[in-house]
C-alpha cells in the first residue's frame, strides 16, 4: 500500500498547471487572477487526490499561524479556567481558529513562544507583566490581555477588589459586623487573593466594621475546623465568613460541621465562582458569578476584532461579577 504523503506537486502535476497556481487557487490568494476553468481543475485534483493543504507550510508563508495562545498565570486549570477554555475555543473555532493554553512561569521566556507557533494572537490571561507584552506586540503579534483590577488598551479588566468588596457589602446587608475571610494556602493564587482581601478590607472600611480576620484554610476537614475555632473564640465572635473561592468555601463548611455549627444560623457562608455544585452544598451556597462564558465570549470578540475577522469592539471593557444569592448567606 502506498502511504506516500499528496503534495502540492502531485495536485498540480494532475489538474496540468503550476504548483505555484496550485497554491493560488487553494489559498484564495487576492492579489492573483485565475480562470474559472484552471480554479475548478485544480480544486477537483486535490479533491481527487485527498490533498489537505500543510497548515505548517501556510504559516511559514504568511509569518502566522491560524493558532490563538492563551496564556495563564501558573494557577490550578480547575472547573472554572476549564469552562473558559472550551467555550473561548468554540467562539474561534468557526473562524478557522484553533486554540491551545499554556501555563506561563516566571523563569519561561517567551521567545521560542513565538518563534515556534507562530500565533494569529496571544490572549494573555494575568500571565504577562506590561513589558513582556511590549516585547510581544513589538515582534508584531497581537496581545489581548485581561488584567486583575487595571483597565488597559486592548484588554478586559477583572475587577478582583470588587469581588472582595461584593461578599462584604452583602453580608453586612444581612446584618453581619465580625467578618473573617477564608483565605487559600495555594501560593500560586496569591495575586488574586490579595487582591480580593483587599477589596474585602476596604468594603470593612466604608461601611464602619472591624477588619475581616483573615485565616488561611487547607483542604482538610480538621485544618479548617481549627480555623473555624480561632474565629468563634472571643467576646465577640466572627458570624459571617467570605471565602477565596467556592472550594475554601466547601471546606469551611466541612469545619463548620464538625463543630456542630449550623450555616447560616451561627456562621453565614460566601464563595466566589459560582461552581457547578454550588446549589447541591448544604445549604445551597452563596457565591459570586464571574461569568466565565461571557468572559470567554468577551476575548474572543477581541480577538476577532483584532485579526479583522469580527466588528469592532470597546478597547477596554470590564467583566461582569454578579452576586448569587443562596441559603448559605
Amino acid at each position: 500500500m502506498d502511504l506516500k504523503r499528496i503534495t502540492a506537486r502531485d495536485v498540480a502535476a494532475l489538474a496540468g498547471v503550476s504548483q505555484s497556481t496550485v497554491s493560488y487557487v487553494l489559498n484564495d490568494t487576492p492579489t492573483q487572477s485565475i480562470s474559472a476553468a484552471t480554479t475548478e481543475r485544480v480544486l477537483a485534483a486535490a479533491a481527487e487526490l485527498g490533498y489537505t493543504p500543510s497548515a505548517a507550510a501556510r504559516a511559514l508563508r504568511r509569518g502566522t499561524s491560524e493558532t490563538v495562545v492563551v496564556l495563564l498565570p501558573e494557577v490550578p486549570v480547575g472547573g472554572t479556567i476549564s469552562a473558559f477554555l472550551e467555550q473561548f475555543s468554540d467562539e474561534l473555532e468557526p473562524h478557522g481558529l484553533t486554540t491551545i493554553y499554556r501555563r506561563q512561569r516566571a523563569d519561561q521566556g517567551l521567545l521560542p513562544l513565538w518563534q515556534e507557533l507562530m500565533p494569529a494572537a496571544v490572549v494573555n490571561v494575568f500571565a504577562l507583566p506590561l513589558a513582556d507584552v511590549a516585547r510581544m506586540e513589538g515582534r508584531g503579534i497581537p496581545i489581548i490581555g485581561s488584567h486583575l483590577d487595571r483597565p488597559e488598551d486592548r484588554g478586559l479588566s477583572v475587577p478582583q477588589e470588587a469581588i472582595g468588596q461584593m461578599q462584604v457589602r452583602h453580608l453586612a446587608q444581612q446584618g453581619h459586623v465580625r467578618i473573617g475571610y477564608a483565605a487559600s494556602i495555594d501560593p500560586r493564587v496569591t495575586a488574586f487573593l490579595k487582591a480580593r482581601i483587599a477589596g474585602a478590607q476596604q468594603a470593612c472600611l466604608e461601611l464602619g466594621l472591624p477588619a475581616p480576620v483573615v485565616l488561611d484554610v487547607a483542604p482538610d476537614v480538621g485544618l479548617a475546623a481549627d480555623a473555624v475555632r480561632v474565629w468563634r473564640a472571643g467576646a465577640e465572635p466572627v458570624t459571617a465568613i467570605c471565602a477565596y473561592n467556592d472550594e475554601v468555601a466547601f471546606a469551611v463548611m466541612a469545619g463548620l460541621r464538625r463543630l456542630a455549627l449550623k450555616v447560616p444560623q451561627d456562621v453565614a457562608l460566601i464563595g466566589v465562582d459560582n461552581v457547578l455544585f454550588a446549589p447541591f452544598a448544604d445549604p445551597p451556597l452563596t457565591s459570586i458569578d464571574v461569568h466565565t462564558e461571557l468572559l470567554a465570549r468577551q476575548l474572543a470578540q477581541m480577538v476577532l476584532s483584532r485579526l479583522n475577522l469580527g466588528g469592532p469592539v470597546p478597547d477596554t471593557q470590564v467583566a461582569v461579577i454578579e452576586l448569587v444569592p443562596r441559603a448559605s448567606a
